[in-house]
Formats: C-alpha cells, sequence, structure tokens
C-alpha cells in the first residue's frame, strides 16, 4: 500500500504529460482517500471508475490512459492487476483504429520485451527514435507517439522497463541488453544504424550504459536519470519517496521495505567515470533542481564526465511536472538538434 500523498503528487507530471484535461484528474485526485486493494475511495477504484466512465462513452485514448493511472505505480495487488488488464484491452480497441502501429517482440535468453512500432517499412527503412519511460511508465501510455512518425521521418518504437508491463526480462545491471535486442527485432524494416533514445528517469539509464555499447546509437535525450550517486549513496535511498524504493524493490525482486537489500542490489549500477567519457554521441539531460529522486551530484557527474553534454535545468521536483510543455519542447528541439548535426541547447 502507497502512501496517498505520494501517490497524488508523482502522479500529477504523468497526468499533465498524456494530455489529461486537469478538471478531470483534479477531480479523481480529490476523491481519492486511500490506496486500499480495490476499496472504495481507493486509488485504483476512483482511477478506474473514470477509465469506465470514459470507455462507455467511446473515449477510449483518455479511457486506456486513466487506466494506466489505476495501475500506477507497479502492479502490486488483484485491483492494480485487474487495471493493467483494462488498460491493455481498450488500448487494443482504440489501436484498431489508428493506422500502422505495430507490435513488435524481442525475444532475449531470459526474458521477452514487447514494444509498439509506428513506421516501419523494408521497403523505405527510416532512422530510429526509441522510447522508454521509467519504473513505473507502461508503455501503453507512450504508444500515441508512434502516430507522429511520418511527421517525424523516423521510426517510432515504445517499450518499457524489465517488471514493467509485458517485458519479463530481469530487472539488473545488465537490463540495458533489452535496447539493441528491440533494435535487432526491427532491423529488417528500420534505418537501426541511425538510432537515437529518448528515455527518460530509469530508462535514461540504462540508454547510457547502452550507449557505450552499441555504436548505432546516435543520441540520448533524458530527464530526470539516475547515473551514479543515486545508486552508490545508501543514506539517499534511505531518504527517497517511498514509491520510488517499492517498485524498485517490486521490480528487482527485492524484499519490500529492506533498504539495505535494495542498496545491495543496486550498488553496482553506477555509471563510471570511463563509461561515460567513453561517450562520442551527444547527450541531453533535464535536470530538476528539486529532485526529490535524483541527487544533484548526478547531474553533476555528467557534467564532469561527459564530452558533448547538454544540460537543461527547471527549478522543480522530480519530472518536472510545473514545466511538462517546456520540458516537451526541449525533448524535442533536442532530437531535432542531433539528427540535423548541431550541437544541442
Amino acid at each position: 500500500m502507497n502512501d496517498v500523498t505520494e501517490l497524488k503528487e508523482f502522479a500529477l507530471v504523468h497526468a499533465k504529460a498524456l494530455q489529461l484535461p486537469a478538471e478531470r484528474y483534479e477531480a479523481v485526485l480529490g476523491r481519492i482517500t486511500n490506496d486500499e486493494d480495490g476499496a472504495p475511495g481507493s486509488w485504483t477504484a476512483e482511477w478506474s471508475a473514470a477509465a469506465g466512465e470514459l470507455v462507455d462513452a467511446g473515449q477510449l485514448l483518455p479511457g486506456f490512459l486513466c487506466y494506466t493511472m489505476a495501475r500506477f505505480p507497479v502492479v502490486d495487488g488483484p485491483a492494480r492487476h485487474a487495471a493493467y488488464e483494462k488498460c491493455r484491452s481498450v488500448f487494443d480497441r482504440w489501436r484498431a483504429d489508428q493506422a500502422g502501429i505495430e507490435r513488435v517482440s524481442a525475444p532475449l535468453a531470459d526474458g521477452e520485451v514487447v514494444a509498439w512500432a509506428g513506421g516501419l517499412s523494408a521497403a523505405e527503412p527510416k532512422p530510429v527514435l526509441l522510447v522508454a519511460g521509467g519504473i513505473v511508465s507502461l508503455k501503453e501510455q507512450w504508444a500515441p507517439v508512434t502516430l507522429q512518425a511520418a511527421a517525424l521521418g523516423m521510426a517510432v518504437v515504445v517499450t518499457e522497463l524489465p517488471g514493467v508491463g509485458e517485458n519479463t526480462v530481469p530487472y539488473d545491471r545488465e537490463s540495458w541488453r533489452m535496447l539493441p535486442a528491440v533494435l535487432d527485432a526491427i532491423a529488417d524494416r528500420a534505418d537501426v544504424t541511425d538510432t537515437y533514445a529518448l528515455a527518460n528517469s530509469f530508462g535514461g539509464h540504462l540508454a547510457l550504459r547502452w550507449a557505450g555499447h552499441d555504436v548505432r546509437l546516435r543520441g540520448v535525450v533524458t530527464s530526470g536519470a539516475p547515473v551514479s550517486e543515486f545508486f552508490g549513496d545508501a543514506a539517499w535511498l534511505r531518504g527517497v519517496p517511498g514509491i520510488t524504493r517499492h517498485t524498485l524493490a517490486r521490480l528487482t525482486g527485492t524484499p519490500d521495505g529492506d533498504v539495505d537489500a535494495l542498496h545491495k542490489t543496486l550498488a553496482d549500477w553506477a555509471l563510471t567515470p570511463g563509461d561515460l567519457a567513453a561517450l562520442e554521441i551527444p547527450v541531453c539531460y533535464s535536470a530538476s533542481l528539486r529532485d526529490e529522486i535524483i541527487p544533484a551530484g548526478d547531474p553533476a557527474f555528467l557534467r564532469q564526465h561527459v564530452k558533448h553534454l547538454s544540460m537543461n535545468e527547471f527549478d522543480d521536483v522530480h519530472g518536472a511536472p510545473a514545466h511538462v510543455q517546456q520540458t516537451v519542447d526541449w525533448t524535442f528541439g533536442s532530437l531535432l538538434a542531433m539528427r540535423q548535426g548541431l550541437s544541442p541547447r
């Protein structure tokens, strides 16, 4: 069971990023009083009720987006599992009316990664934009981005982190290997030698590690990604919001509430000065100056060791909920600059 105040705080940036109307998410948040599994007034019950009303009215897109909020931050009980299954079902109904959204499956030795893709073509292979969120993000909530493939002139592939949604790959230090596996799965229908990653939060951490191993990756754009100090500083981890610790414990198979065990699991995930200094590609990083999850030492570490770094900063908390549109503008502006061979700013 999560702290309701934390749930409301951390869901705000997701609701805004998903472009849910303020009057809708504010009304839902105002009705939530607890996080007991399936109880009246609970997080999942209220978001699911809102989702159901939208679906009944034929509004499938905001309907499945509200179901993604109902299972937030992680599936940890029957009510959230039911919300997740409804999210997938309504998403499939919505997808049936959209042209060109394809399911991609990438098998690995220890699991399977699933993605949604748009703009794939064997006849006209395009550069790739690989999109991944953090530990609380389903691929379905970002799948509408695939509809922008033609406008971007790219193949857009959206996936999710290990243990999230349909991703059955273990979440550990080597999880970055799922990202090149996704490229391998679309190599016959996209120009994977010209790939850019838009990977936020913990997805950004995977992308930065991947960048040191795969020349096909030409640039990384990320926001609020843990880099080094987050993983190595046990005292910082103890002060991280409970939602983050609970979700990480769930995804890594660590006993919930045992911060020492979680720190032991994460300690060797830190990127080293050598890892970062070896990068020859542009890295664009957006930092929140009052981030409760990512320590200030992590963006400072990037400044110290990444050769081609563009740093964006907001006086905000994790995810920059007061600067959502500015973050979107910066993200796609940085991507455009990278593709044009310019120095992102």
